[in-house]
């Protein structure tokens, strides 16, 4: 049923297809290439490009969240979309939301129209916070400072909107591109040898996914630990509880998207246990962009330059494992400056920046 928002809008909730290229999942296509378009137009890129498999995917609702989405339309258009994710986590207080429009029909007061919709949903399911995640293009807009005291990002018409609406700004995040030169391989190899003494006591272990199963716990506990260790500023974060069967879900969805990661992880050799690790990934086009996702070395082994030895010896065995990849992309919150001076030895450079935004409802 579709839901009336402005003259010639409406908000219809998409019932997700059995496949992708179903008869009757067209509407759930035209909804992925207007989802690419979009983030296309807001950031100039196409490295968030997913085929109608990998988001359908994605969109599935699972163990640990479930997943509404709806389609925006402007008559007989898609001009957009609305994911509201709500977690599953012990005690959680948030719900995750994405409203996407096509730039060329903002300011006709569709998004407005739609928040009413999503924060009743996320009221039904006890959720009070509701967080969200947007990243804004370079401009010469004044500045909005993130209250972290690090990072700001442009007062533009996405920030105008998430303020009126009751968001907050709570953290920055640097987006920064890595070219995959023979000039960016030696400085890894460099930055990788530097580290000796200092890292003594531990080694690199690295395996393609799916996780052999002798690592899988290990493997499980640091995923956990990104809910816990990683900044977060004034975001509400949810413990996130992983096991054996939820890596394998997940390794799962990755298969079903095309997609190949890489782990990297710093073994302490006296006990075995793993103290830090990084993730490189890619879709189907191994010409594509290469994304660092998740990246993290445990509290309690920090100073020991850990970050540096997988960072740097991800990039290496990536190289030689998908030569064609031309960069990579990674965020990173602006208060972890340690992370971010590894990446800037590395020679990544800042291209764009995200807000992470909070509202409060009433």
């Amino acid at each position: 049923m579709s839901i009336p928002l402005t003259a010639g809008a409406t908000l219809h909730p998409l019932v997700l297809p059995a496949r992708a290229d179903a008869v009757d999942a067209g509407e759930f296509r035209e909804l992925a290439r207007v989802r690419n378009l979009v983030y296309r137009e807001l950031t100039g890129r196409d490295e968030q490009d997913l085929t109608p498999e990998a988001l359908l995917t994605i969109l599935r609702s699972r163990r640990e969240r479930t997943t509404y989405v709806w389609a925006v339309r402007l008559g007989d258009e898609i001009v957009g979309r609305a994911v509201l994710d709500i977690p599953h986590e012990e005690g959680s207080r948030v719900a995750i939301a994405s409203i996407e429009i096509l730039p060329r029909v903002w300011g006709l007061g569709i998004g407005t129209a739609m928040m009413p919709h999503i924060e009743a949903v996320a009221r039904e399911h006890g959720r009070p916070i509701i967080q969200n995640w947007t990243e804004q293009q370079p401009s010469e807009a004044p500045r909005l400072e993130a209250p972290t005291g690090y990072g700001s990002v442009p007062h533009d018409h996405v920030a105008r909107f998430l303020t009126r609406h009751g968001f907050t700004l709570e953290q920055v995040y640097r987006v920064s591109h890595l070219d995959l030169s023979d000039a960016a391989l030696t400085r890894a190899r460099s930055l990788r040898d530097e580290v000796g003494d200092a890292s003594a006591g531990y080694r690199v272990v690295q395996w393609m996914q799916p996780t052999p199963d002798h690592r899988i716990d290990g493997y499980a506990w640091l995923k956990s630990r990104m809910s816990t260790d990683a900044p977060s500023a004034g975001l509400q974060s949810d413990e996130e509880r992983w096991d054996a069967d939820r890596v394998r879900a997940m390794e799962c969805r990755v298969r079903q998207m095309g997609r190949r990661i890489l782990v990297t992880a710093a073994e302490h050799i006296d006990s075995g246990e793993l103290t830090a690790f990084t993730e490189l990934a890619i879709g189907p086009d191994p010409a594509a962009t290469t994304h660092q996702e998740d990246t993290l070395v445990l509290k309690e082994h920090r100073g020991h330059r850990l970050g540096q030895l997988v960072k740097c010896a991800a990039l290496l065995t990536w190289k030689e494992e998908v030569p064609d990849s031309p960069r990579i992309v990674t965020y990173n919150a602006e208060e972890n400056r340690p992370m971010l001076s590894i990446n800037e030895a590395m020679g990544f450079t800042a291209i764009a920046y995200e807000g992470a935004w909070k509202k409060e409802l009433s």
